[in-house]
């Protein structure tokens, strides 16, 4: 059984700026204030972020297991390319209508290959985010603003700091973990270290990731560990109807 004091951190009244949770090797940090929660429809609407292999969607999951309404942009980003989807057309008409196979289904390979390499590869991806961001983002706050009444609602974004969105939010949840043990974590994927690397330095800095934080995770631990902290997080931290300041 908790003590009163333990009572109190677990109900957030006592934590602030600078307090740690821990488990294992993986710690999170409240780094900012965050502030009461809504009084009507979602109680609070948060970003969680960081860069690839960094463990940003297992945290979301638990966030989801706890209850959280969770939108996803890589998964919308699939959505809205999928055969049928106005999206898919649009892209095809600027980047080539042989990107669609027979099926109507799009050769994502022959698209990465046509927009990410060679020169002029800035002004083809600015083009590709200009027909597909404007719809992902749509998608992704019609399932954030319609969370039931006092959930939590979580939007998993991989380019926060890229698309400067994160004033839009209550709290930024920013995960981050060493480089090379990111690189470890794609190799498991099948990403080459070459390529792993190249991703990772083509996104946003770590420090840049900071600036926008609210709660900055340190995932140096395990996937357990990571998932205790999420855990902590959420009860400590997000799901209280305290403000949690200075």
């Amino acid at each position: 059984m908790h003590d009163d004091h333990e009572k109190q951190q677990f109900a957030g009244y006592p934590v602030g700026v600078n307090t740690t949770l821990s488990c294992g090797a993986c710690t999170a940090t409240l780094i900012r204030p965050l502030g009461k929660p809504h009084a009507q429809g979602p109680r609070r609407i948060i970003a969680v972020s960081g860069g690839i292999g960094s463990g940003k969607s297992s945290v979301t999951s638990v966030l989801a297991s706890q209850g959280a309404v969770t939108a996803d942009a890589d998964a919308i980003a699939r959505e809205i390319l999928e055969p049928g989807e106005p999206t898919l057309t649009e892209v095809a008409r600027a980047f080539g209508d042989d990107l669609l196979r027979q099926d109507g289904s799009l050769d994502r390979a022959l698209l990465a290959s046509r927009v990410f390499g060679g020169e002029g590869a800035d002004e083809r991806v600015a083009r590709l985010n200009a027909i597909t961001h404007p719809v992902i983002e749509a998608r992704a706050w019609s399932i954030l603003r319609g969370a039931p009444e006092g959930a939590l609602a979580v939007y998993d974004i991989p380019l926060l700091v890229e698309g400067d969105h994160a004033d839009r939010f209550d709290a930024v949840v920013i995960v981050d973990a060493p480089v090379e043990e990111r690189v470890k974590r794609l190799e498991g994927r099948g990403v080459t270290p070459e390529d792993a690397r190249a991703r990772i330095r083509a996104q946003a800095s770590s420090q840049e990731r900071r600036a926008i934080a609210t709660i900055w995770i340190d995932n140096e631990g395990s996937a357990a560990d990571l998932e205790e902290v999420a855990r902590l997080v959420y009860e400590r931290w997000l799901a209280p109807d305290d403000a949690l300041i200075d």
